[in-house]
């Protein structure tokens, strides 16, 4: 079933119109807007050969200037949990994102709910430099339980329009914040659409 979510989300950051406007049926003007802007920008997206091991996430997203694993997780409850296979996964995350210098995210995804049912969470990675650390900065990273162990809370994630929005800003778009008022503008649309 996971496999189901997985070309779901694959299809979205391809760019794919169809897939695009299937996880926006339920979402609001703004959102769809915001989501819509990967049709512009989009990724190259790979299904890690050997799908959940050492350290690959299951999609591997790449455009020109960023490219980041994506491990993918569904759920019907907003919490899971990370232990024994899933703790090696996500160590094996950020090993390989300190290793290689990516930023290793999950993609959450939450059944049988409406409007944006996936959230974005990163792994918490030092070795970063240029766009993907500011990037870092805009993304939550995922929590942890009260013994410190990191898990997946659907309620804390970035919903995926807002990412979309965030890392397929158009040259319009970078040049449109420059003016304060503009960007004013810009930053409550995104906020709105929470």
């Amino acid at each position: 079933m996971g496999g189901v979510y997985e070309r779901e989300l694959r299809a979205v950051l391809a760019g794919e119109l169809k897939g695009v406007r299937a996880i926006t049926k339920s979402c609001s003007e703004v959102e769809r807007a915001c989501a819509m802007q990967v049709i512009q920008r989009p990724f190259l997206v790979v299904r890690a050969p050997g799908s959940g091991s050492e350290g690959t996430g299951d999609l591997l997203v790449l455009r020109g200037d960023m490219c980041f694993p994506i491990e993918v997780k569904s759920s019907k409850f907003p919490r899971q949990y990370l232990s024994g296979r899933t703790m090696v996964q996500y160590e094996a995350l950020r090993s390989t994102g300190e290793r290689c210098g990516l930023l290793p995210l999950y993609a959450y995804r939450l059944k049988s709910v409406r409007g944006d049912s996936w959230r974005i969470m990163r792994v918490e990675v030092e070795s970063l430099t240029g766009k993907l650390r500011h990037l870092s900065r805009s993304i939550p990273k995922l929590p942890l339980t009260r013994n410190g162990t990191p898990h997946l809370d659907w309620g804390k994630g970035m919903p995926l329009h807002r990412f979309l929005a965030l890392v397929c800003r158009s040259d319009g778009a970078r040049s449109i914040e420059t003016d304060p008022a503009s960007a004013q503008i810009y930053q409550s649309m995104l906020e709105s659409s929470n």
